[in-house]
């Protein structure tokens, strides 16, 4: 028998602690924020982008007819993956990511130069950790050592406003992108990883973590896989991909 134990970094400690403690588990990576370094993916990644994505389909419309700028929240506390992906998907025009540390003046450097070159409305997506040069994260219900990250929107918002004078509008997306019904991508990807799961347990893979390398799905051990974030790599080629298509991160 086995203890199954299904979620992100948080719960993948608590299945390690069970184990050390003599109750057999197995783990199974799921976090929207796709953060865990053993894993090349996780379940409910996908979807939450394509709410991203969803949403600023239908915000490019108001921010070229009304000539403004939207910012849009996304989640994110430590890592810029959704904001990243969503932001290339969408057509975002800026991306604000926790790893690249932002700069105000440039972000509205670049409204201006869009401005200027004829187009209509600007497209900003921030994630919720993201922070400006020199600057900290913005934390919100700060109780006993515990707070909630949020916020940094509405300030992007009124920092782009002030520095262009453009309209500029916050819309944060918040826990929709936690709910609604998964992509067919995560649908098959939870299918496997459960398939796989059951397969450890019966083979006695006691303290192990499902996880997907190489489209192949395999099993790391839970140690290795807890307190190791998965960070977007500033330099990296997907970050590069995004400027060679001119999508500026405010740097």
């Amino acid at each position: 028998k086995a203890l199954i134990i299904v979620g992100g970094d948080g719960s993948l400690v608590t299945a390690q602690q069970l184990q050390e403690a003599g109750i057999n588990c197995i783990g199974v990576p799921k976090t929207i924020d796709n953060d865990l370094e053993a894993t090349a993916t996780t379940f409910g990644f996908d979807s939450a982008v394509d709410v991203v994505v969803d949403g600023l389909d239908r915000l490019h419309t108001t921010a070229t007819s009304h000539r403004r700028v939207m910012v849009v929240e996304v989640m994110g506390r430590h890592a810029g993956w959704i904001a990243l992906h969503g932001g290339i998907a969408g057509g975002a025009d800026i991306i604000l990511i926790p790893e690249i540390p932002f700069d105000y003046d440039k972000i509205a450097g670049v409204i201006k130069a869009r401005e200027a070159a004829g187009c209509l409305g600007t497209v900003v997506v921030v994630a919720e950790g993201a922070r400006p040069k020199h600057g900290e994260q913005v934390k919100r219900d700060v109780e006993a050592g515990e707070f909630r990250l949020g916020g940094i929107g509405d300030i992007v918002a009124r920092e782009i406003a002030k520095r262009t004078g453009k309209e500029t509008r916050c819309c944060v997306l918040g826990h929709l992108q936690r709910g609604g019904a998964p992509t067919t991508l995560d649908r098959i990807l939870a299918t496997r990883f459960g398939v796989k799961a059951v397969q450890l347990a019966n083979e006695g893979h006691f303290g192990s973590m499902v996880s997907y390398h190489n489209y192949q799905v395999r099993h790391v051990p839970i140690a290795e896989a807890v307190n190791r974030l998965k960070l977007v790599p500033p330099n990296g080629e997907i970050v590069q991909t995004a400027r060679d298509v001119d999508i500026s991160f405010g740097d």
